[in-house]
């Protein structure tokens, strides 16, 4: 949520900051003009209730001095009705300014770039592992380089045909060997971010709308979320939503600040509107596994802490060996809530093209807002914390990129070094006889 009061002093810049996110600056004017009404409303209904007051004084004196109050009664019966009337209709304006409010995107950063679409967004940096040498990445130019799901067909660890035929299209089962592969990346991940300082949590999958709200997913993006008919349930479609709301409606002390958390969860999206995009493979599932990173931080602190988190999603990939870079996304590009986002995106050397496996956000006080999550500066004034979030990293696109750049001309992949040590020293993963 924007802060209303800052809207009101500054609504030029803002309808200008609104408008570079695909607002129209008339629904700022609209916006605006109903926040007025119900001001107005409000001074009105407190001038009715001290004229109340006055009234019914009037009327305990004139009985106390045994006089006629009928014209008083009347009166107060009159103003009574007023408030009443006027209160209904400051609840509607209530209701029609949050429910423009809720719709309305995070302003971004004064560094993000303006545009669009992905087509602004600007590359910051690029990794590729030393032994690369001059080339950009591995297997650029190697005629039999397939794509991931067809090695893990091939492999037998990955089964999509009865995934779609248990649970419809978008789902898979991992077999043996797919199965320990993705669980020694996800156990490898949560490792690193412990000792990175974040906590680890296992956190609920299905939340209340609350909750949903809180990080930005509801109202707006509802239709894109997995329900629990006859509830006000959803499950999670990350774990952003359970560990940034874990702690809203509270106060946190001032010295606890950073406060870090990982989680590994299930995650579930319907992916409405994606109809054709990467519908092979692991890229775009409706169900998928996800380590997610959060932060709760003094607003002087949020943008540094930022940049460490997405140091801590690259330093995945780095240790993995695997070439990625790092793009700023532009204000068209940027999810609802985030203020400023740095993709990563992992080198997929069959498409020839890089993915995006994390995407990490500064939400400043955005959700914080929404949830009511505070803390008290150096002056003991209550203000609102920063949240960020990351995921660190997204399991299946990761399992995906390793299949695609560790693979070898006879149909194995060499298993990245750093998660040996969690499949008991297996070194590659080979064809098994397929059940």
């Amino acid at each position: 949520m924007l802060d209303m009061r800052y809207m009101r002093k500054n609504s030029s810049e803002v309808k200008q900051r609104l408008e570079n996110r695909g607002v129209n600056p008339e629904t700022i004017d609209e916006l605006l003009e109903l926040d007025q009404k119900r001001r107005d409303l409000i001074q009105k209904v407190e001038s009715l209730k001290a004229q109340r007051n006055e009234v019914s004084d009037k009327i305990a004196f004139a009985k106390r001095q045994k006089e006629d109050a009928s014209e008083a009664i009347l009166q107060m019966k009159q103003v009574g009705a007023d408030i009443k009337s006027l209160d209904n209709e400051q609840t509607l304006l209530d209701e029609q300014v949050r429910e423009i409010a809720a719709h309305l995107p995070n302003m971004a950063a004064s560094d993000v770039p303006v545009g669009p679409d992905e087509s602004a967004n600007v590359e910051q940096r690029k990794w590729v592992p030393e032994e690369y040498g001059s080339r950009p990445h591995a297997l650029e130019e190697a005629s039999w380089v397939k794509a991931h799901y067809e090695i893990g067909e091939n492999l037998g660890i990955l089964d999509f045909e009865r995934g779609a035929k248990v649970s419809g299209a978008r789902f898979l089962y991992y077999v043996g060997d797919g199965a320990r592969l993705e669980r020694a990346v996800y156990n490898f991940m949560l490792d690193e971010h412990r000792q990175e300082g974040y906590t680890e949590m296992i956190t609920p999958i299905v939340v209340n709308d609350s909750a949903m709200f809180g990080t930005g997913q509801y109202p707006k993006f509802q239709d894109d979320a997995y329900r629990v008919e006859g509830l006000n349930q959803t499950y999670i479609p990350t774990a952003e939503v359970p560990l940034t709301n874990y702690y809203s409606g509270e106060e946190l002390p001032s010295e606890d600040l950073p406060i870090k958390f990982t989680a590994l969860s299930p995650s579930f999206r319907k992916e409405a509107g994606s109809a054709g995009k990467d519908t092979r493979g692991l890229i775009r599932l409706h169900q998928f596994n996800k380590v997610e990173m959060v932060k709760f931080t003094k607003p002087e602190d949020s943008y540094e802490e930022l940049e460490k988190m997405t140091l801590d999603a690259e330093n995945i990939l780095q240790k993995l060996n695997l070439p990625y870079h790092v793009i700023v996304l532009s204000t068209g590009d940027m999810g609802f809530s985030a203020a400023k986002t740095y993709d990563i995106e992992v080198w997929m050397p069959q498409q020839n093209v890089y993915r995006e496996i994390s995407s990490v956000s500064n939400t400043e006080d955005f959700q914080a807002r929404r949830m009511h999550i505070t803390y008290r500066d150096a002056d003991n004034k209550l203000q609102l914390v920063h949240t960020l979030n990351g995921s660190g990293l997204a399991v299946g696109r990761t399992v995906a990129a390793i299949l695609e750049n560790y693979q070898n001309e006879d149909g194995s992949v060499t298993i990245p070094e750093v998660l040996r040590p969690y499949l008991g020293g297996q070194e590659k993963l080979e064809p098994t006889p397929h059940h």
